[in-house]
């Protein structure tokens, strides 16, 4: 597959998701990026938005098996994975949802820590322990959890070691014109039902989006300033003063994956410094902690890494990608 080819598939990708979805297309773009690079992404915002028929129509799109789960208070980790029962005398798996290609963990923080814990695995190393028994998935394979950033009561946070696992956190926001928010009540009188995806039509299917994840991994340079440009970025938030902890090593190798992404949907097969800036709130921001008196203050961790793009210096001459 060419990279204009590529680019052609993504921009069809993006196009069909939006057929459906009233919301930013870049918003849709940076969805489409993370999931090129194999990674997981956490959407966080207010409810009634879209998030759970964004990722279902998404998942349409490729191709790609959807499964959701409904995260709450007694959700059990063997709900998630599965577990083995006695059928005829013997021992059987039966997998969990977890066992498909687009895993939807819908609020997934009102589900106490062991139950989060179950899809740690699954998201770094696409495998599942089940019984001591290790079980591989099917790939293409990532999450895309929501959570509920306003209703605390009855949740449990995640830990910063599962939000170091999802590649990019992203918030669709309202409709920011009145022409948007018509667009999603005359949608649904042409669609006369609330779920529209069953005729949602594949773009791409499985095995080509799969191919699109390889040329992603392996055909797209970084040169070496700006793999330091990343490098940077990532120890800048260690030294900020508002950071308690900074971004860990992981969010150095998430920032560069979804930009090798970004470059491939433009059609380039090198990386340039604002594919790095375009991405690097989403993929880095959510991995910070901020002391207490700052956080208190109401300084947020996008302001972060916005301060830290002002301060590091873009190199001269990767325009070109040299």
């Amino acid at each position: 597959m060419m990279l204009e080819e590529f680019r052609k598939k993504c921009d069809r990708a993006v196009k069909a998701v939006c057929s459906v979805y009233v919301g930013k297309e870049e918003f849709v773009r940076k969805m489409l990026a993370a999931c090129l690079s194999n990674g997981n992404v956490l959407f966080e915002d207010y409810p009634g938005l879209g998030k759970t028929l964004l990722a279902k129509v998404f998942a349409k799109t490729i191709g790609a098996e959807y499964r959701r789960i409904q995260f709450t208070p007694d959700l059990l980790p063997a709900d998630i994975t599965g577990t083995k029962v006695l059928r005829n005398g013997r021992f059987e798996l039966v997998k969990g949802p977890i066992f498909t290609n687009v895993l939807l963990a819908d609020e997934i923080n009102r589900s106490p820590p062991k139950t989060q814990a179950a899809l740690l695995e699954a998201m770094e190393e696409r495998q599942v322990t089940i019984e001591g028994e290790t079980h591989r998935l099917a790939l293409p394979f990532f999450v895309m959890a929501t959570q509920n950033p306003i209703e605390q009561e009855g949740t449990y946070p995640l830990p910063e070691a599962q939000l170091d696992r999802f590649m990019l956190k992203l918030s669709p926001g309202y409709p920011e014109r009145i022409e948007e928010e018509m667009e999603v009540l005359r949608r649904r009188i042409e669609w006369r039902k609330d779920d529209p995806t069953e005729d949602v039509k594949p773009v791409v299917s499985l095995e080509e989006f799969r191919e699109m994840q390889k040329i992603v991994e392996e055909e797209i340079h970084v040169s070496d300033s700006v793999m330091k440009y990343i490098a940077s970025i990532v120890r800048a938030t260690r030294e900020h003063e508002a950071v308690e902890v900074g971004s860990s090593p992981r969010g150095g190798l998430a920032l560069l994956k979804v930009s090798k992404a970004i470059a491939a949907m433009d059609g380039r097969d090198y990386v340039i410094p604002d594919d790095v800036k375009s991405v690097a709130i989403e993929a880095v921001s959510h991995r910070l902690v901020l002391r207490i008196e700052r956080a208190v203050e109401g300084f947020r961790p996008e302001q972060v890494i916005q301060d830290v793009l002002m301060e590091v210096e873009v190199p001269k001459g990767a325009e070109s990608g040299s």
